[in-house]
């Protein structure tokens, strides 16, 4: 009988921990391992997105791109330094004012886009080489309350193009943009004169300004310095306007036609001169630079 003992009893499964219940836990995958492109539907692994400069390997739809990884793809290494704003500003003018008109809320928003984008404002400008060209270069920010322009991102500008034009270099600016920061009011508004004044004035010394609009570049900073530059490029299907597709169509209360707006049919309209993906942007704009130096000949 010993020989018998157990014979009808259930095995171990070993996927059944002590209590009897099945072990359901599955490996962790993290978030932000997958993502999916909003032009052609695809679920993409990230890291092929990575190495495509942000750009969907399937579609070539552009991802929006922070700060650093803009610096990575167009400055030659080891050689961008920021400029210090509060050290350039002239007395009375300042690169950083937390809350000027003292609106509700403001500080908490500005303290969760540094927490979130990691930079201190919405623009970052400095000087870099491109294809070994000395070059002014300033880059907004989308992870910071999307690009908007208010006081510090204005002055950040301004000061740019001053330090540029007293050394006599280039400008080469990346614009994403909401529009004007709506917690700072008139002052907000303000700054697209105040950028323009700078961008006109380095103009007037024979300067060149080369500026990249990227998804999306709208508002305020379209209507000023975004559309200022002596060549204007954009990134593909990048939306470009003044006010969104949306507030257009309910104002006039029709369907927009399709691509209104993007970056192709501005540049055939010629509100654009040309449109550069991110593979080929760097040595288009050593081309550029190197054009306008004076010191090749044709």
């Amino acid at each position: 009988m010993q020989m018998y003992r157990g014979l009808f009893r259930k095995p171990k499964n070993t996927l059944e921990k002590r209590d009897g219940t099945a072990d359901r836990s599955r490996p962790k995958i993290a978030d932000d391992a997958y993502l999916k492109c909003p032009d052609c539907d695809q679920v993409l692994y990230s890291q092929d997105v990575k190495d495509h400069m942000d750009v969907c390997p399937e579609c070539g739809h552009h991802f929006k791109m922070s700060v650093r990884r803009r610096l990575d793809l167009i400055v030659d290494p080891g050689t961008f330094t920021e400029l210090d704003y509060e050290a350039m500003a002239p007395e009375g003018r300042e690169s950083k004012k937390s809350n000027p008109i003292g609106f509700p809320g403001y500080e908490q928003k500005l303290s969760a886009a540094k927490k979130r984008s990691g930079e201190e404002e919405g623009v970052f400008c400095g000087l870099g080489k491109i294809g070994g060209w000395e070059t002014g270069i300033f880059i907004m920010d989308p992870d910071f309350m999307m690009g908007s322009m208010g006081t510090a991102v204005g002055e950040r500008i301004t000061c740019l193009f001053e330090y540029a034009l007293k050394k006599r270099l280039p400008v080469v600016g990346y614009t994403v943009s909401g529009g004007a920061r709506m917690q700072e009011g008139i002052l907000s508004l303000m700054q697209m004169a105040k950028v323009s004044g700078a961008v006109k004035r380095h103009s007037d010394a024979g300067l060149l300004y080369v500026v990249v609009l990227t998804d999306p570049t709208t508002g305020g900073v379209t209507a000023s310095f975004a559309m200022e530059g002596d060549i204007i490029l954009a990134e593909p299907k990048a939306l470009i306007g003044f006010a969104g597709p949306r507030v257009i169509e309910q104002t006039i209360l029709q369907k927009l036609p399709e691509g209104f707006q993007r970056a192709e049919l501005l540049l055939e309209k010629g509100f654009v001169d040309d449109i550069v993906d991110r593979k080929r942007q760097k040595s288009y704009l050593k081309n550029l630079l190197e054009l306008h130096s004076g010191k090749i000949t044709i």
